[in-house]
């Protein structure tokens, strides 16, 4: 039975500063999947206008999670690294999603009925509503098969594969007529398909980034305080100081994860080392465990501080230099869209354009 090529795909919003949160959560599995796949990573700079459509550093902004992309250690000549809009067959493909999909589809996604609840429904966007087929479409244009994904992705995730099953049950005489298609096991029916049933990339235990101010609350770029979060551009000085200030409690560490119950800053704290260091929480209360923060914050600074100075640095001097950093995008998007071509010209056959 043939096999859909592996391929990963993911994308960042170039919305606010990433902070650390992104960094530990997204960009370093970005980086550790490229080492066994191919991979495409891309600026989602339409799905950036569905929440909020005017952005004044909408430019910027891509330019920096680029940067953030490059500096991290993702190989952008043997990967893909663009910006979304530069490749129009997202959106075709999109549109066809639109019409596949279901309303009640769209209207199940919790993040939009946190977004459109009650009174609100009248304030948000038509894309608000219709961004997960774009997502599915981000994916599917270049029919990846796998997708590094956190908790809160999972439901698009799922709906994108709603979407992939749905196209290829509704249009699979024509996939076979068209010789395009792969045969492949939805369940126990075997199916005629055209696009993967895409699967979530878990890898390991990925850590949850509170906030430096709240632990009960994830780091968050929309925070009204910079203190409660680590920029990926925040200088030496700057971590520094954001560490040192971060909230916790007059206890000492306990020797033991089960002692960090009740403890949402010290657990947090704990967690942000152990990530930073490649280690496990067990590993670190070994280590510091029965230590008062006076001792242990100074070492999650140079720790923090060894680990992202690089990529800040890095960062800075790509931005410094639009013209190159452009370039790489440029490129990246030609890449893209070259792939992505293939797939729509398939697509439109099987749909029955006419050429």
């Amino acid at each position: 039975m043939a096999e859909f090529q592996p391929l990963v795909f993911s994308g960042v919003q170039p919305t606010g500063n990433l902070h650390l949160g992104n960094y530990l959560g997204a960009i370093r599995k970005f980086v550790a999947l490229q080492a066994e796949h191919d991979c495409i990573y891309c600026v989602v700079d339409l799905h950036a206008i569905t929440a909020q459509l005017v952005h004044d550093d909408m430019r910027s902004q891509t330019r920096s999670i680029a940067a953030a992309f490059i500096a991290s250690g993702i190989d952008p000549k043997e990967h893909i690294v663009f910006n979304q809009s530069a490749v129009p067959q997202h959106a075709e493909l999109a549109w066809i999603f639109n019409c596949v999909a279901r309303i009640g589809w769209m209207e199940r996604m919790t993040q939009f009925k946190d977004k459109a609840g009650g009174k609100n429904a009248e304030q948000v966007s038509l894309g608000l509503l219709a961004y997960p087929s774009l997502m599915a479409a981000d994916i599917l244009v270049y029919r990846a098969t796998h997708v590094p994904v956190g908790d809160d992705q999972k439901q698009h995730l799922e709906l994108a594969r709603d979407i992939a099953q749905k196209f290829n049950i509704d249009f699979m005489e024509h996939i076979r007529r068209e010789g395009s298609g792969v045969d492949i096991m939805v369940g126990d029916e075997p199916v005629h398909a055209y696009f993967p049933m895409v699967e979530p990339l878990i890898g390991g235990p990925a850590p949850r980034v509170m906030s430096l101010r709240d632990g009960t609350k994830k780091m968050s770029k929309s925070d009204a305080s910079d203190l409660s979060r680590i920029n990926l551009l925040d200088d030496a000085d700057t971590v520094s100081k954001k560490v040192r200030k971060a909230k916790t409690d007059p206890d000492a560490l306990p020797s033991e994860t089960d002692g960090l119950k009740g403890r949402p800053e010290a657990e947090n704290l704990v967690g942000i080392y152990a990530a930073l260091s490649d280690k496990t929480k067990e590993d670190v209360l070994r280590e510091f465990g029965g230590q008062q923060f006076s001792v242990f914050k100074p070492a999650l600074v140079e720790l923090a501080v060894h680990v992202l100075s690089p990529i800040s640095e890095e960062m800075r001097r790509l931005l410094d230099d639009t013209t190159h950093l452009d370039a790489i995008l440029r490129d990246g998007g030609e890449r893209a869209r070259a792939r992505a071509e293939k797939t729509m010209d398939q697509v439109r056959d099987i749909v029955g354009f006419l050429r």
